[in-house]
């Protein structure tokens, strides 16, 4: 599955178009995106022990999860706002195909924080380091939601116009009424009509417009919506937390809510430069 998303994505593409075995298709990606999460959550926590080890496997893969629970009803009612044709079982094969790329590659990172958390020996930059690669893969995961909402669009508007193109009629005009001329001796000289012409309908030759139904989905909606996944999905990690787990404290399942990630990240990234 994992090697399939990666080098045919056109297939994808066209399978969530055709919308078949959708339902086998996301099944199979919400394994292989939780089991990938959870993996690598089990690595976040390893820096505080089992127990934090053991709580960052089942939060890492629900936070996603829960991400995708709360944004996806925005999504498909973005799309229905602007007409597109994208259904409920399409949006979230979308978002899941997102989801399964960014938990593969944050799983291929985790050799190398496995690493910098025995070699390291230092807690902030050990925080620092994954929350760089879990901003990373999510990029490149959306990336692909995207790319896979731009060939839903192209697909609907090739679809619409091949529908709604009328045949090219040529259109006979009617022959000219015979021209007349009189002499001087008053007889009448008639000239021939002309060859009936024949030229392009007007009607046929415009391009074929979509009705209002028809719209392919807005690309700027859709990065409004990542935006928004995005907050969302950050707000959720810092209620959730932790992940990581303080050295020297004793392990906490859920923390106070108080503060701000972003808040969090810079605080961290000033103790780390002051030393």
């Amino acid at each position: 599955m994992i090697e399939r998303l990666l080098r045919d994505r056109d297939g994808i593409w066209r399978q969530i178009i055709e919308e078949r075995d959708l339902k086998q298709l996301t099944g199979q990606m919400l394994v292989s995106s939780a089991l990938s999460l959870a993996l690598y959550g089990a690595v976040l926590g390893a820096s505080n022990g089992l127990l934090q080890a053991a709580s960052s496997f089942v939060k890492l893969p629900l936070l996603f999860l829960a991400t995708l629970v709360i944004c996806l009803p925005t999504l498909y009612l973005f799309n229905l706002v602007f007409g597109a044709k994208l259904s409920v079982l399409q949006a979230l094969t979308l978002i899941m195909v997102s989801i399964t790329v960014t938990a593969v590659l944050t799983l291929a990172f985790a050799p190398i924080s496995l690493f910098f958390l025995i070699t390291a020996q230092s807690y902030s930059f050990f925080k620092l380091l994954n929350v760089a690669i879990l901003i990373l893969t999510a990029l490149v995961g959306l990336r692909f939601l995207t790319a896979g909402m731009a060939a839903f669009n192209e697909h609907q508007l090739r679809v619409a116009t091949q529908a709604k193109a009328l045949p090219v009629p040529m259109v006979e005009l009617p022959a000219a009424e015979t021209a007349t001329a009189p002499k001087e001796n008053g007889a009448v000289l008639t000239a021939p009509a002309p060859a009936p012409v024949k030229r392009l309908s007007d009607v046929g030759a415009r391009p074929a417009e979509l009705p209002a139904g028809e719209r392919p989905a807005s690309m700027t909606l859709l990065y409004i919506w990542i935006l928004l996944f995005g907050f969302v999905g950050t707000q959720l990690a810092w209620t959730l937390r932790p992940f990581f787990g303080s050295p020297g404290k004793p392990f906490q399942l859920f923390r106070t809510i108080g503060g701000t990630f972003y808040a969090d990240v810079l605080n961290t990234i000033g103790k780390l430069l002051g030393g």
